[in-house]
């Protein structure tokens, strides 16, 4: 026998084992295209959380909620994802990349009217009511900065692109008469950037909204204690709410969230959790189930949890609740 013979004899048998293995792929014995396409837009049995920034506290309820999810409603597991927040974090749930997301219901608000950042109204629907959010702007103490309209001229972070703090710091610094574009240096950071550009002197105050406390601004606070402080939002209140409406309410900023010497006047702004109107309405009635049943749970993960309650978790207007959270909370 020659050679070439004895070639074709060993590879005969790997080329027929090819011509199977491209078959079954042909036939569906590679399901993992199938599996990608069930998987997206809300459909399948994995879920991706939309949250935000890594030092904030979408992503730390968000990682508890996940693990609930996957605790405790058959057949799903679930991820969070960090993102810039509230506004990407509509979009990636209208394109299908997220499954459930965080945002303030200012944003999600303009998601349902097309406005602000939408040019048309947005196919979301709401679970629940969650939390407040406090907007939490801050100055180092040598840039004079203590009130909004003290900005002119300055270096200010206005959070993640595409996030809610953006949406309402640029609010701000028009109510207060400045042009975001020309009137500072404007630079969009995510949290953990902002707190490390204060520390560096690159920046000179900050824009963030969340839950209370944010590890981020605690570990800004506590390393630069006195360097830093949260400017009052009291004078710019009335023009958001007549700007922008009822959305936006007086609250304070307690001083012991970060062990700061008085109260600061601020604004406050209700979460939301949000999904695509077209997702499954069982799946949606578990959800809304989850968040009251498991609420003692997530209380674990993060404190801002405890405000979570079945008698305000339906009260999401403008944006509808989803039918299958209506049909949980009646």
């Amino acid at each position: 026998m020659t050679f070439a013979r004895v070639r074709l004899r060993r590879i005969g048998p790997l080329l027929v084992a090819l011509a199977v293995a491209l078959a079954l792929a042909g036939c569906g014995g590679d399901r993992s295209a199938e599996r990608a396409a069930e998987q997206g837009g809300g459909g399948g049995k994995r879920l991706s959380i939309a949250t935000g920034n890594t030092t904030g506290v979408y992503y730390v309820l968000g990682g508890g909620l996940a693990e609930q999810i996957s605790k405790n409603i058959p057949g799903y597991q679930a991820t969070a994802e960090a993102t810039g927040a509230s506004v990407e974090n509509i979009q990636r749930v209208v394109r299908g990349d997220s499954d459930i997301a965080f945002t303030l219901a200012d944003s999600a608000s303009d998601a349902i009217r097309g406005e602000g950042a939408f040019t048309a109204p947005q196919p979301i629907r709401a679970i629940a009511r969650l939390y407040t959010s406090h907007v939490q702007v801050l100055a180092r103490t040598d840039s004079g900065v203590k009130s909004i309209a003290d900005m002119k001229g300055k270096r200010v972070s206005t959070g993640s692109p595409n996030s809610g703090a953006e949406v309402v710091a640029l609010r701000m610094l028009r109510v207060a008469g400045l042009d975001p574009d020309t009137d500072i240096s404007r630079q969009a950071l995510s949290l953990p950037e902002t707190v490390q550009g204060l520390k560096d002197g690159t920046l000179d105050a900050m824009v963030w909204v969340g839950g209370l406390p944010a590890s981020g601004i605690t570990d800004l606070v506590t390393s630069m204690k006195g360097e830093v402080g949260f400017v009052p939002l009291d004078d710019v209140l009335p023009g958001m709410q007549r700007e922008h409406g009822p959305v936006y309410a007086g609250g304070t900023l307690p001083k012991d969230a970060y062990d700061q010497p008085a109260d600061v006047p601020t604004i406050l702004i209700p979460n939301l959790l949000i999904v695509n109107e077209n997702m499954d309405p069982a799946l949606a009635e578990s959800l809304a189930k989850l968040l009251i049943e498991h609420k003692a749970d997530l209380e674990k993960v993060h404190v801002s949890a405890k405000d979570i309650s079945a008698e305000e978790a339906p009260k999401t207007d403008p944006v509808p609740l989803h039918d299958g959270a209506k049909k949980y909370f009646g």
